[in-house]
């Protein structure tokens, strides 16, 4: 049993280096509340990070399960304001389709 354990504890150990080292996070968690044009309004979380040249937003829900990850186009204004346009777009077109 010794021999499995080694090996997820040092998988582990290198996800993690690899992820401090090449993901920036933008904005930490940030709690949104969004109004939609039809339907009840939706609580979600999300968080901007960049990953090399790459920027992603992520999508979360309130109990934290996964609703969209959207690549975002460089040069986007990066604020607050801008994420949560996004948003609304992602809960309208991509996860009630």
């Amino acid at each position: 049993g010794d021999w499995s354990s080694d090996v997820c504890s040092s998988d582990l150990k290198l996800g993690e280096e690899g992820r401090t080292m090449n993901t920036q996070v933008i904005q930490e968690w940030t709690d949104a509340h969004v109004p939609m044009k039809y339907g009840d309004d939706r609580d979600v979380r999300y968080k901007v990070f960049q990953t090399g040249a790459r920027l992603f937003q992520e999508i979360r829900d309130t109990d934290d399960s996964l609703i969209h990850m959207l690549e975002l186009p460089r040069g986007m204004a990066m604020n607050r304001q801008s994420y949560e346009v996004l948003l609304r777009y992602v809960l309208t077109d991509v996860a009630n389709p």
